[in-house]
């Protein structure tokens, strides 16, 4: 008794341009001139590249169109996401907490200014990770907060680094 899958195989077929050792390989260059000659309208890869751009030119061009007409709005615009109250929240949550641990705002307990700069680096990182990881599909609003956020918040960081590296040079320099 054998099971009918097993008995199935695949076959595998290399269509990459390039080999191993970055030239052309024999198998692909053979392979696009059958095609030329079985499709002379397509003859290069420019021809059939350039009547899709062709077409996708028109379709903007009516697409524009029908937005100045007063028709329905253009496909980017109705794509283009809205900005999320639940994005800004988040955004500005771990925001606080990496200004909290640069000093920028006082311990609550003591009343003293925290600075954990390894704490406040994973909080932008987190924050950096984030803006990766949404890219294309936040809100412009919502990428512009993400952005302004981010930069001020390196721009601070930079700035307790440098401070505190001054601040360790001065203690080593005042030790016999």
């Amino acid at each position: 008794m054998t099971d009918p899958k097993q008995e199935e195989s695949f076959k595998v077929i290399d269509r990459r341009l390039f080999n191993t050792e970055g030239e052309i390989r024999d198998e692909a260059v053979r392979e696009e001139r059958r095609k030329q000659e079985t499709e002379p309208s397509a003859a290069s890869p420019l021809n059939s590249s350039s009547a899709g751009a062709q077409k996708k030119e028109a379709a903007a061009a009516k697409s524009s169109q029908k937005a100045d007409s007063g028709g329905p709005p253009a496909a980017a615009e109705a794509e283009q996401p809205k900005p999320s109250r639940g994005i800004q929240m988040l955004i500005n949550f771990v925001a606080q907490n990496a200004a909290m641990l640069l000093g920028a705002y006082p311990d609550p307990r003591s009343g003293q200014p925290v600075l954990d700069l390894e704490g406040a680096r994973e909080l932008i990182d987190m924050l950096d990770a984030l803006r990766e990881a949404s890219r294309g599909h936040l809100a412009s609003d919502d990428e512009r907060l993400l952005l302004d956020v981010l930069g001020s918040l390196k721009l601070s960081y930079m700035e307790m680094t440098k401070a505190a590296a001054k601040a360790m040079q001065e203690k080593a320099k005042a030790r016999p």
